[in-house]
């Protein structure tokens, strides 16, 4: 627990300065040159009364209660306007100053509802302290002339309201949206007394750009925005601080409670990745938590037909262990495995990987990163040396030039938008490659320089030739390259690249991108100075997702780009514990801390630790289990936190692997697609029950507390330990810390990590260990984790999915803001009022062609199958290219995904499908004439 209030010291802190020394009511006081004066005496424990201000924002200077007086000068000036200046002499309390500030507050009050008794934000508003702290105890001016006491609310926004009639317009929350989020949705509307909040061109907040992000509701200073969760319980009574469970920026939270029952999320100051700053998921979203279709109560049946039977824990966990150890007995361990979690934390992730490979016998385990990031694990390994990005976000602060490549931050991870468009606005100039046309190309005061708008499946030609423009025009950094990469390496790459095929004018006709836009592209990149790069699902999620990743390593490598502030390789990691499910030993070739079982040395200290027999050899990938099962060698998967059957590609071949299952067991909070082909379901725990820790994009382990006791009356972990001890091992902790202990114990780059040192210190990024005992912002400085630098040719392959005259179309696919994933949680929240359905975004020039315009209901067929949803015209993808969401199982839209891959790494090529889309009348008919395929010789396309 901590305390519901955090110190506000009114102006944001000057991080770098000479220092200065002044005095302040007769107090010595040196601060950072630059510091607000208001801010010098809050640091020095004085308080000036304010409105206007506050740390997470601008000085502004509007409301006057901070008036000061400084010996030598004339006037009143506002603090937190005022910077110090040294020998400087203030003043912040006397009559006269008392006398003024009492003033503006008659003059704030005399315009004011005072039904402070009843008002939502009692014991809770600034508008209603400050009143207190200057002293106000009568208001001269009544009500007897104009004021805004009628002025409506605005509630169409499902999560907060917008009360005018209490609004004071102070500019709070317009400079919120302005400078920490970056949307502009609000604005001052009007001059003097007609001044007012407007939500933009539109009408009410709920149509306008607002986001939702809670940046304006936590700015206000009274009950103006105020959530309505607030409004209808009542004001917290205590805090607990934790982390997100949605994307990977991994966002620190104050839990506000009463009792066990969340009143409101508010974004930690003190949080790493996010600094006080939230998105409309992580600050809103949350009641899924605590929705009526949560399973609560363990499930079991023989057969997938039967109904679902309610037990107690001990016969769940008996019937579970009774069928994985008769498969064991008959068809041997290699015919059971499972598969991790990224929502979990760290701790239960790591529990259940042991369990399948001490309990079950197998290294049969494999993690949801196989299909979104398994190849930045692999790609920056081979060129990097270790498998994680290399900066932590604030590194964009100091970046030059940003690449951003298949990826679209304001959506899928929009806190680390934020602070992008922020740097984006000081100055800092933008790369984008991508089909479709991200928010980040252009939007308020942000515009990118060259929008690089490739064909789907051509990332790697692309990478080649900007490399080819870097080298062919001498723009390489070649005493950074003979400093820190292997010679033989680069050699090699350098002749690859510099071959003329690799020109941009050569791979025009291949990327559809012009030749003049890659090359300005390449030399600003190269020659801006500190050069970002930043990719998500756009790279990975290819047939050559790996490739890209070490053409991207390449590209960093040969422009010095690698190893310091402002530049790196930085994949924005998809679920909130991605990077920490992989740390953690999920994938089958790897233990933790990704040490190959085949390390007879490194598998020898899990031995003596564990005290069982590990394999050496790696077991099955996720796709290599469906296939198994199928072929009748794979018979029982323990699967936990992961909807596969919507997730994963060809949605149809998933699903018949689960049929030929066994026993299938699904830990979850929801009976997802996957569990009705389960014979045993599992309840899980939300963030709010979850005691342990989280891994973001930038490696740091951030504490995941419970604000609530489990619903299922077990913690995760705490399931598979008795699972394993049922089958015959075992395992037993009497709290998440010794997971944590046992994973330091275990994994070099968390060897300074525990649960102690994350609550004294906030959050650690590994590597934490005797050579870096406060942990890691920036690898690889100095030298690469491998030692040098690899550089990897990058042949260019295309895929060998193809359009053709029945499938025409390439269809690419993504996220878009209020939807997580597969949206069994964002679904279950108000966070549907945006997105009820998936949408497919179709160009105005294909739409034409097939009579289809916007809002019609439409068939999108490939060659493994067919769905329907509703199709929006737009202009955001390129002719030829449509794309669509995956966060509602009713269009299930990986049922026309094929099952291409990644060749390092099997990660599905969910990017590049060859679809046809129709204008649909007869929905379930047409879909049942496109029946899926099932043999290699039905998926040849017929003579032309």
């Amino acid at each position: 627990m901590t305390r519901l209030k955090d110190t506000d010291y009114g102006t944001p802190a000057v991080e770098s300065g000479a220092p200065v020394s002044l005095m302040i009511d007769g107090r010595a006081v040196t601060v950072p040159e630059g510091t607000s004066i208001l801010r010098a005496a809050a640091e020095a424990g004085i308080s000036i009364p304010k409105l206007c201000a506050t740390d997470s924002l601008k000085s502004f200077g509007s409301c006057r209660l901070c008036l000061v007086e400084v010996s030598g000068r004339r006037g009143t000036p506002a603090s937190c306007t005022t910077p110090v200046a040294e020998g400087m002499e203030v003043i912040t309390q006397n009559k006269r100053l008392g006398d003024l500030r009492r003033g503006v507050m008659e003059l704030y009050i005399s315009d004011h509802p005072l039904d402070c008794l009843t008002c939502s934000a009692n014991g809770d508003c600034e508008l209603q302290d400050m009143a207190g702290a200057v002293g106000l105890r009568k208001v001269r001016y009544g009500y007897e002339g104009e004021n805004h006491l009628e002025a409506p609310t605005d509630a169409s926004n499902p999560y907060f309201s917008f009360d005018a009639s209490k609004c004071i317009v102070c500019s709070r929350c317009v400079r919120a949206c302005e400078e920490t989020q970056g949307t502009f949705a609000l604005t001052i509307e009007g001059r003097g007394f007609e001044s007012k909040v407007a939500p933009g061109a539109g009408s009410n907040f709920m149509d306008s750009d607002c986001v939702s992000c809670g940046a304006c509701v936590q700015a206000c200073p009274t009950a103006t925005l105020m959530e309505k969760s607030v409004i209808e319980q009542g004001q917290p009574e205590h805090v607990v601080k934790t982390t997100c469970a949605y994307c990977g920026v991994g966002c620190s939270f104050d839990a506000e409670m009463q009792g066990e029952t969340v009143v409101r999320m508010t974004p930690s100051k003190e949080g790493g990745a996010n600094e006080g700053h939230s998105c409309v998921k992580g600050r809103f979203a949350w009641g899924y938590a605590t929705h009526k279709d949560r399973i609560t109560s363990p499930m079991v049946r023989d057969k997938i037909t039967d109904p679902w039977r309610e037990v107690s824990w001990e016969e769940a966990i008996f019937f579970a262990a009774e069928r994985l150890n008769a498969i064991k007995a008959e068809h041997g361990p290699l015919a059971l495995g499972g598969i991790t979690s990224s929502r979990c934390t760290n701790e239960e992730v790591f529990v259940v990987q042991k369990m399948i490979r001490a309990a079950f016998g197998s290294n049969n385990v494999d993690t949801c990163a196989r299909v979104c990031h398994s190849p930045t694990g692999y790609g920056l390994k081979e060129t990097f040396g270790t498998s994680a990005g290399t900066q932590d976000f604030k590194s964009v602060e100091s970046a030059d030039v940003i690449l951003l490549i298949g990826a679209n931050p304001t959506d899928a991870h929009p806190v680390f938008g934020s602070r992008m468009k922020k740097r984006l606005r000081a100055g800092a100039r933008l790369i984008v490659a991508d089909p479709r046309r991200v928010d980040l190309v252009k939007s308020p005061h942000i515009r990118a320089e060259y929008h690089l708008q490739l064909r789907p499946g051509t990332n790697v030609a692309l990478v080649n030739a900007l490399a080819h423009v870097v080298l062919s025009e001498g723009l390489e950094d070649r005493a950074y390259i003979e400093d820190r990469c292997d010679p033989e390496a680069f050699a090699a790459w350098e002749a690859f690249i510099r071959e003329e095929r690799n020109s941009p004018e050569a791979l025009e006709a291949v990327t559809g991108v012009p030749a003049g836009d890659v090359r300005a592209a390449a030399r600003l990149y190269a020659t801006a100075g500190n050069g970002a790069i930043y990719y998500g699902l756009g790279v990975t999620e290819h047939s050559q997702g790996s490739t890209m990743v070490m053409g991207m390593a390449n590209l960093a490598m040969a422009t010095g780009n690698v190893g310091k502030e402002g530049a790196g390789v930085n994949p924005l990691r998809g679920q909130n514990n991605v990077q920490g499910s992989c740390d953690m030993g999920s994938f089958p070739h790897e233990l933790s801390g990704y040490r190959s079982v085949s390390d007879d040395a490194a598998r020898g200290l899990f031995e003596a630790d564990w005290g069982a027999k590990l394999l050496p050899e790696p077991g099955l990938r996720i796709p290599n289990m469906f296939d198994s099962a199928i072929g009748g060698t794979y018979r029982g998967m323990f699967v936990q936190g992961e909807d596969i059957a919507q997730s994963d590609p060809n949605t149809q071949h998933v699903q018949a692997a689960l049929k030929a299952l066994d026993c299938l067991i699904v830990q979850d909070l929801f009976l997802n697609e996957t569990a009705a082909f389960a014979h045993v379901f599992l309840p899980g725990t939300s963030f709010l029950e979850k005691d342990g820790t989280f891994t973001n994009a930038e490696r740091r382990i951030n504490r995941v507390r419970p604000a609530m006791r489990p619903k299922s009356g077990k913690d995760e972990w705490q399931v598979a330990c008795d699972l394993a001890t049922a089958m015959g091992y075992p395992m037993a902790y009497a709290h998440s810390s010794e997971i944590m202990d046992e994973i330091a114990r275990l994994t070099p780059t968390f060897k300074g990590v525990s649960f102690a040192r994350l609550d004294a210190e906030g959050s650690l990024q590994w590597p934490c260990n005797d050579a870096a005992p406060h942990g890691t912002r920036t690898m690889h400085v100095g030298g690469f984790v491998r030692g040098k630098g690899q550089f990897v040719v990058t042949e260019f392959v295309a895929t060998t999915e193809r359009t053709s005259r029945h499938y025409p179309l390439i269809l690419t696919t993504g996220r878009i803001l209020s939807q997580y994933n597969v949206g069994a949680q964002t679904r279950r929240t108000e966070n549907s009022s945006w997105h009820a359905e998936d949408i497919l975004e179709i160009h105005p020039h294909d739409a034409e062609n097939r009579g289809i315009v916007d809002g019609d209901m439409v068939s999108l067929a490939s060659r493994m199958g067919a769905t329907a949803l509703r199709a929006k015209v737009s202009g955001r993808m390129p002719q030829g290219v449509v794309y669509t969401t995956f966060h509602h199982p009713v269009t299930g839209a990986n049922v026309v995904t094929t099952d291409n891959s990644d060749w390092a790494t099997s990660c599905p090529e969910y990017k590049v499908t060859a679809v046809q889309v129709a204008k649909s009348n007869s929905l379930a008919n047409w879909a049942r004439e496109q029946a899926p395929v099932r043999t290699l010789e039905d998926l040849k396309e017929p003579a032309e």
